[in-house]
């Protein structure tokens, strides 16, 4: 069988129950569990990593037994095909069947908005926990959820009332309409299949990526188009609504989330409350989702999401029919347990919750941890093997919403994301406070990660201050993230704990196993005269140990470092001049190259004796590979389409390849005019990062 299925108790490696430092709402529970509830005796959970361990995790407290399912991908195998997809609907009925679980729980993503699995499973008499046909098929299209909401009295934004259907009719019409406009998938979400258009050419070639990619994702390619708001914030409203909400007044929405800090479409940090919204337009804003959910007849956990410009008016972008990727912010301001009440729902319960119980009580912000390069395009996939990880679940407040382990693999065949780590404040600054200290604590190897951009973004003043859009990110960084930018005193603090790691191993390279302390401390060196490089610029730098400290003279500069350096540790939590300062050791090797984390960002230090140094200066430099005369892949996927042959003439910003990594589509052109040379990939082929796909005479 391809699909895998795990009963528990006996959690599998992907699917290890969640940890949290301290409770799992931090300081409140809303919504206790009644154990003299009636309840379902087994639950099959028809989806995979993090999401299917936070569903494990509520169904445990319930008492519930639990069936996961998991794909040959997830099993390390050298290859994914089709039947062996955890989208594989009829893999996960007879896994049903099979383990005689007596509802599904679809998390999101997958078979969560898949109208025909949830007929599939009415039909065998299998409670899905989630909404009906009806309210997925009316909200799963967004042109037929528009007019629902139209028709519910929710403010809507302009746009045509149709299917685009090909590349020329999406220009006409996007002139009809008035440049910028918004080219989506019909039946998309998550921000895949979606495309902004600016002219004629932008339309052109959004149609046909967004087209494409909505294929890829959702097996429809349907396009629609509408107005683009520009410098909007995108707020959602999280309901939970018990069936036959509108006859027992069992509708409620708990709050809003803030989403606006985005790339390519998808959420990258979210807050709960929103710093721009007021009472009044949160209430409206709640009262027309509910409105919605009400005239579709809406039950379970869902979000409608909406754009909200300068001055609050806010318009309906559309509902998600599922449980949403950043539901934990609005668990610990709401002590809200979303999973607990989706389960209840599914189970026939009403609401025992009014509106008037649901607080807003502190700050909770998730960032969403992702296996991508934030170096390219704020962040292009990046796969590997986690051979070191380690969450900051010893802080306090911190959730970590994983499913993967030390020896992970992250592969290209599902969402890049490793983690969202959810921290909690009593304000939005402390929720900011945690929020840094953690990713700075948060260890990751093997794979190249956002943290860095993350940890940027929650120091910048327009985030700190509030001032944020779905622009944000191409407005504070225009050329794209460069990483964390050091003023002079930073400069030094990292070249003198690399100086210190340089002596702390020299020191260790004189010490033995079962030599006498005693011989041992009196061979170690305590002078060092080293060579430091740092973007290029040299660094003469003395170190002397004394009374347990290290002196490090750098430049005209002495600052004093405790000796606390552990080698075998990748946290440095080290005092620089009597002040605490977290770095991370990321990497060394025999040759002097250091890798240090700071702030979030790897920097890389050459760090060599002054004799050394002196004798790499008369060694060659590699030459660089002009990249003009090649197109290399920014990433590991796989080659959806090839548009030129040897011997064509491409121009530069032509199109001569299409990458697919994890359902994003990403178009690959010529970087200068010229004639082709040869072309090493065809369609259907995986690549890895910086492969040479196109070459040009």
């Amino acid at each position: 069988m391809c699909i895998n299925v795990m009963l528990q108790n006996g959690y599998h490696g992907i699917y290890r129950a969640i940890s949290t430092s301290s409770s799992y709402f931090a300081v409140f529970r809303t919504d206790p569990f009644d154990p003299n509830e009636s309840r379902f005796d087994k639950i099959l959970i028809a989806n995979r990593g993090e999401i299917a361990c936070r569903i494990i995790k509520t169904a445990k407290e319930m008492g519930i037994k639990t069936v996961a399912v998991y794909s040959m991908a997830d099993s390390s195998a050298d290859q994914l095909q089709p039947e062996n997809h955890i989208l594989n609907m009829e893999r996960i009925l007879e896994a049903v069947s099979q383990t005689g679980a007596q509802a599904v729980h679809p998390g999101y993503g997958f078979l969560s908005e898949n109208a025909a699995f949830v007929g599939r499973l009415e039909e065998a008499g299998i409670s899905f926990i989630g909404p009906s046909v009806e309210a997925i098929t009316g909200m799963g299209d967004k042109l037929e959820s528009k007019r629902l909401a139209q028709a519910a009295g929710v403010n809507t934004i302009p746009g045509f009332d149709g299917i685009v259907k090909d590349a020329d009719q999406c220009v006409k019409i996007a002139k009809d309409i008035g440049y910028p406009v918004m080219i989506k998938a019909s039946a998309g979400g998550g921000g895949k299949g979606m495309r902004i258009a600016k002219n004629d050419d932008d339309a052109r070639d959004g149609f046909r990526l967004a087209s494409q990619e909505a294929a890829s994702s959702f097996g429809d390619d349907r396009i629609i188009l509408e107005k683009f708001i520009d410098k909007p914030r995108h707020i959602e409203i999280q309901l939970t609504l018990c069936k036959g909400g509108d006859k027992h007044g069992n509708a409620i929405y708990l709050n809003e989330r803030e989403c606006s800090i985005q790339r390519r479409n998808q959420k990258v940090i979210e807050e709960a409350p929103s710093v721009f919204l007021d009472e009044k337009t949160r209430k409206a804003m709640g009262e027309q989702a509910v409105s919605l959910c009400k005239r579709l007849g809406y039950y379970s956990a869902g979000t409608v999401e909406f754009l909200v410009d300068s001055q609050r008016n806010f318009y309906f972008l559309e509902m998600n029919t599922r449980l949403q990727v950043e539901h934990p912010v609005t668990e610990f301001i709401t002590g809200v347990d979303l999973v607990h009440q989706m389960i209840r729902v599914a189970k026939g319960h009403p609401l025992r919750l009014k509106q008037q119980d649901i607080p807003i009580k502190g700050w909770a912000i998730e960032s969403r941890v992702y296996s991508e390069d934030p170096y390219k395009n704020f962040g292009l996939p990046s796969i590997g093997k986690l051979y070191k990880y380690i969450e900051p679940l010893h802080i306090p407040n911190v959730r970590c919403d994983s499913g993967i382990d030390e020896g992970s693999e992250i592969s290209i065949y599902y969402d890049p994301m490793i983690c969202k780590l959810v921290c909690y404040g009593n304000t939005r600054k402390e929720a900011i406070d945690t929020s840094i200290k953690a990713l700075d604590f948060y260890v990751i190897r093997g794979v190249t990660h956002n943290i860095p951009l993350l940890r940027d973004i929650l120091t910048e003043k327009n985030f700190v201050d509030g001032n944020i859009s779905t622009n944000y990110l191409s407005e504070v960084y225009p050329d794209g993230f460069k990483g964390r930018q050091l003023t002079k005193t930073d400069k030094n603090y990292i070249l003198a704990v690399a100086a210190c790691v340089y002596a702390r191993r020299d020191i260790r390279s004189y010490i033995f196993l079962n030599e006498r302390v005693s011989t041992a401390k009196h061979k170690e060196p305590s002078h060092w005269k080293i060579v430091l490089q740092l973007f290029g610029e040299e660094q003469l730098c003395e170190i002397n140990k004394l009374n347990g400290k290290f002196q490090v003279q750098v430049g005209t500069e002495t600052i004093t470092v405790e000796d606390n350096i552990n080698l075998a540790k990748p946290i440095i939590e080290a005092t620089i001049n009597g002040d605490p300062c977290v770095m991370q050791l990321v990497s060394t090797d025999s040759f002097g190259k250091f890798q240090i984390s700071y702030q979030g960002t790897n920097f890389h230090i050459l760090v060599l004796s002054e004799l050394a140094s002196r004798f790499l200066k008369m060694m060659p430099e590699k030459p660089k590979l002009d990249v003009s005369k090649v197109v290399l892949s920014p990433m590991p996927g796989m080659v959806k389409s090839v548009t030129c042959k040897p011997g064509d003439t491409v121009a530069e910003g032509q199109e001569v390849c299409v990458v697919e990594a994890m359902k994003m589509q990403n178009s690959l052109a010529a970087l200068a005019t010229g004639k082709v040379k040869a072309v090493h990939v065809k369609a259907g082929d995986t690549v890895g990062e910086d492969d040479v796909l196109v070459e040009f005479e």
